[in-house]
């Protein structure tokens, strides 16, 4: 598929799919126009609202690269969702176990940590695939369930806070800035620096996809696993780099609610952001740029659904989200088929 064609899958998709969800809200018997015209005014219409939706996006971006750079590698990584708690219970823990520390090392450190939790997390699958070939979704998913269950027991049995499902809190110096100590107009939204963070590794990504020969060999794999070896690149080291940085990635996704929001580790935190991020990614078509968008797009169906909850089902946007993936899949093969038919033509006429 062309860039163009690329392009306008997505926009296709959204199309048809506010047009779906305008028949939905008029099927209930309210005003398609009102109900846009609110989600538009109180989500994108002021600081408030623009602030909640960064802050809802942050996470989406990490685990949108994570999925992306998987796809990229041909890798199918479902396992996001675990890598995000990894990370998130090691950013915790590094913020209360070194309390000592000045701000300067201690946010760094717990950025670290969160990193290479992820990472250690999501180079087990690959590590599987590459030595036993034993597949990624099998294995990714049931490394969910493991990190979700190992994170609740050290909650529930060894950082134990009475009365609660969380870890203590993070050492002062282990926060970070909330973007209102920049923005006043912001106030009262969670969004924070680990807004910028999700930019950086955006950037990052990209830079590694296509400006590094390491990057180049990754994608090379995920094109054709036989072409790759013909140019010598050693199929299972490869397989191992991709999902360790995928799960890096997803693993950063918990900075954003531990460092930035609530100051520790709680069980069922996520409320599956790690599985979102595929959907991301899929719409972003596995592109840092269009996971960026995409990501932003879902924030502001997810406060969205929160503003309009007056006027319509809040279950209607999640209805509206799902349709939007439907709809990127659907669109995507029509226009692959469109592509293809149209070159066979052009040999045929040639």
């Amino acid at each position: 598929m062309n860039r163009g064609a690329s392009f306008a899958v997505p926009l296709v998709a959204l199309a048809f799919s506010f047009a779906l969800g305008a028949v939905l809200i008029a099927a209930i018997g309210r005003d398609p126009l009102l109900v846009y015209g609110t989600l538009v005014r109180d989500t994108l219409g002021n600081p408030y609202g623009i602030g909640q939706v960064l802050f809802k996006a942050t996470p989406l971006v990490f685990t949108g690269l994570a999925c992306a750079l998987g796809f990229r590698a041909g890798l199918f990584n479902i396992g996001a969702e675990g890598q995000l708690y990894a990370g998130a219970f090691a950013a915790a823990w590094t913020g209360f176990t070194f309390p000592g520390l000045p701000s300067v090392v201690l946010v760094p450190l717990c950025f670290a940590a969160a990193a290479l939790a992820g990472a250690a997390w999501g180079a087990v699958p690959g590590y599987l695939k590459a030595r036993f070939g034993a597949h990624e979704v099998i294995n990714t998913i049931m490394l969910n369930f493991v990190a979700v269950a190992l994170t609740g027991y050290f909650v529930a049995h060894v950082y134990v806070v009475a009365e609660s499902m969380h870890t203590p809190e993070i050492a002062p110096a282990a926060r970070v800035w909330r973007l209102e100590r920049l923005l006043p107009a912001l106030a009262g939204s969670p969004v924070n620096v680990t807004f910028f963070a999700a930019l950086a590794a955006a950037l990052a990504v990209g830079f590694f996809l296509w400006r590094t020969r390491a990057g180049y060999e990754l994608r090379v794999g995920g094109w054709s696993a036989s072409a790759a070896e013909y140019a010598g690149v050693r199929g299972g080291a490869a397989t191992v780099g991709a999902m360790a940085l995928s799960g890096a990635l997803a693993g950063l996704a918990g900075t954003n609610f531990v460092l930035g929001y609530k100051h520790y580790f709680e069980t069922n935190f996520s409320n599956g952001l790690g599985f979102m991020g595929l959907a991301v990614a899929l719409l972003g078509r596995n592109h840092p740029a269009g996971v960026v968008a995409a990501a932003l797009l879902f924030g502001a169906l997810s406060h969205g659904a929160l503003v309009i909850n007056t006027l319509v089902p809040k279950e209607l946007l999640e209805i509206l989200q799902a349709v939007v993936i439907l709809s990127v899949v659907v669109t995507s093969n029509v226009f692959e088929d469109l592509v293809r038919r149209r070159r066979k033509a052009r040999v045929g006429a040639a």
